[in-house]
């Protein structure tokens, strides 16, 4: 029996997507959070928590973007047809993010409040494109002879919009906790009171889409709802319960590092029950991932690169988080 390349693949931009999520997720997340904080002190301590490793971060997006335009190329002209609008608005926030970062350390006391609002539009704008994203891919595509052939505007719907504003609120929760995480006293403190709410919010938002998508999509209804399927899947809802509930509760005591910890595990959580209604589709709901691969002659040739340059992402990321480890004080900043 060979080796299936198309599912190593698919494993590696899941693994891509979900650590880019994790970790782009949280300094998003952090421009997300900056309007609920007025102090400047504060916003550039909040900035100083992930100045030093922000960019290795974007590292995660480029990798799956370019496995998927080489292991999965029917997917990749698909998706990036259909959803041209929203990836490139996507890509303009996250420009303009990226720009704001640099320029509000050099900026004087009188031009900082305008990089201050373009960080928070950059931030904002790229979280919402990529929850727009996500829920046009939920929905799926029309393909006719291997090409997209839906409607232009296939994006702009009250579901996708939808998942807009969960994303904003999920990637503000890792924010909140990865700055409880890294901060102490009175930002500490604010956060931990800013992440009980949002928490809430978040919950509102998957009760929501979990009976959303199943009444709107009669194969994601019966891929959880049917037996066996129902006793194997049941435990991700009954652990995304937990991890809320572990998480409410280390909010109740203060801790510092327990809320980001299950906060990731929400969030895998969410991202497994995204791949539970849509697997083995790439592009949902009618192409799976053989079909939309790469012949296998290009797989291989593509993996004995990524065999080598994922080491060392995973390498180099793991040693600027040691690095970089501990708490941000007032006076401390990598800028």
């Amino acid at each position: 029996m060979g080796i299936d390349l198309s599912i190593i693949w698919f494993t590696i931009i899941i693994f891509a997507t979900l650590m880019y999520i994790i970790m782009d997720g949280f300094d998003l997340g952090i421009g997300i959070l900056f309007p609920f904080n007025k102090d400047p002190v504060e916003r550039d301590m909040m900035v100083n928590t992930v100045a030093p490793v922000w960019d290795g971060n974007e590292t995660w997006l480029i990798l799956g973007g370019a496995a998927l335009f080489g292991a999965f190329p029917l997917a990749y002209a698909v998706i990036t047809t259909a959803l041209a609008a929203p990836l490139t608005i996507m890509l303009i926030g996250l420009i303009f993010r990226g720009v704001a970062f640099e320029f509000r350390f050099k900026a004087t006391e009188e031009h900082r409040p305008f990089w201050d609002k373009a960080f928070i539009g950059g931030s904002f704008v790229a979280t919402f494109s990529q929850g727009v994203v996500l829920g046009a891919v939920i929905n799926g595509f029309e393909v006719t002879n291997r090409t997209y052939s839906g409607p232009e505007l296939v994006w702009l719907t009250p579901f996708t919009l939808f998942c807009g504003v969960g994303l904003v609120l999920a990637y503000a929760l890792l924010g909140s906790t990865w700055l409880i995480m890294k901060t102490e006293n009175e930002l500490h403190r604010k956060m931990t009171a800013l992440t009980k709410p949002l928490l809430i919010a978040l919950l509102v938002v998957i009760a929501i889409v979990s009976v959303w998508t199943p009444l709107a999509h009669a194969n994601i209804m019966q891929r959880w709802f049917t037996l066996p399927n129902l006793f194997w899947f049941l435990p991700v809802p009954l652990l995304v319960l937990a991890a809320a509930w572990g998480l409410w509760r280390a909010l109740q005591r203060h801790a510092h590092y327990t809320p980001f910890l299950l906060t990731l595990a929400l969030v895998f959580l969410g991202f497994t029950g995204l791949g539970i209604s849509i697997w083995p589709y790439i592009i949902p709901p009618s192409i799976t991932i053989w079909e939309a691969a790469s012949p296998p002659q290009s797989q291989g040739f593509m993996l004995v690169g990524g065999l080598l340059i994922i080491p060392v992402i995973l390498v180099y990321t793991f040693w600027s988080y040691y690095v970089f480890r501990g708490k941000i004080k007032p006076d401390e900043g990598y800028h």
